[in-house]
């Protein structure tokens, strides 16, 4: 279980306030917000959500010797967390790759894992997740989002569930030192990976420090065969070309 919860009214990020105060906490550190005034999603978004009605929080992870080159297994364990979480709520949900927690074609949480190195090691890493919960009415610019009670019709207490989600997400943490779960947990991710060997429409993107959503590419029709050690994502092209990206160079066409 968290080692320590702390939660606040409003804050900035809750990420920020564990990356500054990391060094002088535990590992399993959580810090939760009703409020986040300025919470950070990937590639430079901002995390919009309505007061009290979500999950936002960060924990703070400590990997004992975790080489940068395994740092993916941090993602995994987060999402595979999140993934038991939601389906013991009734809500079946896959992984769009890297982190993001679909149910169906919509998009239900988001994560933004930022990690601490030293000398090929990860010291500490802060996981951020946004999990929408009770809210019903979103930005009309954001793209595809649903929530928990958009599925389920219930109502969540929100924090009452945050030590339910971290039982699951810790419970994969706990098997982070055996390689046999690590194989495991690469097994579980792939069964999970949202659009795996479906035929779908990507656009790949040109090198650019623009993110992902702004930039435009080429569209190609291909199919996710799975990822490589580096995290990449493997796609096999309808002329049989096999390709791998990184994170910045290939969009899902929704």
């Amino acid at each position: 279980m968290a080692d320590f919860i702390r939660w606040f009214d409003t804050t900035d990020s809750t990420n920020n306030r564990l990356l500054d105060e990391k060094d002088a906490l535990p590992d399993r550190t959580v810090y939760a917000a009703l409020y986040q005034t300025a919470g950070r999603g990937q590639k430079g978004n901002r995390w919009e959500s309505r007061p009290g009605e979500n999950l936002m929080f960060s924990i703070l992870l400590k990997p004992a010797q975790l080489p940068v080159r395994e740092q993916f297994i941090l993602s995994q364990i987060v999402a595979l967390g999140l993934l038991d979480y939601l389906r013991g709520e009734g809500i079946m949900t896959t992984i769009k790759w890297p982190n993001d927690i679909y149910a169906s074609d919509r998009k239900i949480c988001g994560t933004l894992i930022e990690n601490s190195l030293s000398e090929g090691r990860i010291t500490s890493s802060v996981a951020g997740i946004g999990l929408n919960m009770n809210q019903t009415e979103f930005d009309p610019s954001l793209p595809n989002p649903t929530s928990m009670t958009l599925v389920t019709g219930r109502h969540y207490d929100v924090k009452a569930e945050l030590p339910k989600l971290l039982s699951c997400i810790f419970a994969y943490y706990d098997k982070i030192d055996s390689p046999y779960a690590r194989n495991g947990f690469d097994a579980l991710y792939l069964g999970k990976l949202y659009r795996r060997g479906e035929w779908h429409r990507f656009e790949e993107l040109p090198a650019s420090d623009v993110p992902a959503e702004r930039r435009n590419g080429r569209r190609i029709e291909a199919r996710i065969l799975g990822i490589n050690p580096e995290s990449r994502l493997l796609l096999e092209h309808r002329d049989g070309t096999l390709r791998h990206y990184g994170f910045k160079e290939i969009k899902y066409v929704l």
